[in-house]
C-alpha cells in the first residue's frame, strides 16, 4: 500500500536565504532545506552512505556535500555526484505559499504515532 503523504509547514520563506541548507522536521520526518539559484529544494536527512547529517553540511551550486566524508548530491534529484556514496537519497516535494516553506512528507499515522 502507497504511503499517503501530508504537506507540513516547516519555516518562514525568508528565513531560508541562498545558499543555505537547514534541517526541519516535516511530520516525523528529518529534511534538508536548500536554496539554490533562487529555488527551495528538499531532500532527507541522511547520507546514504554512513547516515551522516546532510543538513549539517555545505551547499556550492546545488551540491549538498556530507559532513563526514564528503559524498555530494544534487539537491534537485537525490543523484550521487561524489563518492563515497553510491546511492543516491530521497527528495520531497517543496513548495512556497505566502510567505511559508512547505514540504510534503509521509502523513503521520495516528495508530503508529507513539
Amino acid at each position: 500500500m502507497a504511503s499517503a503523504t501530508e504537506w507540513f509547514d516547516v519555516a518562514s520563506s525568508d528565513e531560508i536565504a541562498e545558499g543555505d541548507v537547514r534541517t526541519y522536521a516535516a511530520g516525523a520526518t528529518r529534511v534538508v532545506v536548500a536554496r539554490a539559484d533562487g529555488s527551495l529544494y528538499a531532500v532527507q536527512d541522511r547520507c546514504s552512505h554512513d547516515d551522516g547529517p546532510l543538513g549539517e553540511g555545505c551547499l556550492e551550486g546545488f551540491a549538498v556535500q556530507c559532513p563526514r566524508h564528503g559524498a555530494r548530491f544534487d539537491v534537485r534529484t537525490g543523484g550521487v555526484l561524489t563518492a563515497p556514496a553510491v546511492v543516491g537519497i530521497g527528495t520531497f516535494e517543496i513548495r512556497e505559499t505566502d510567505g511559508r516553506v512547505q514540504v510534503a512528507a509521509p502523513a503521520i499515522d495516528a495508530d503508529e504515532a507513539w
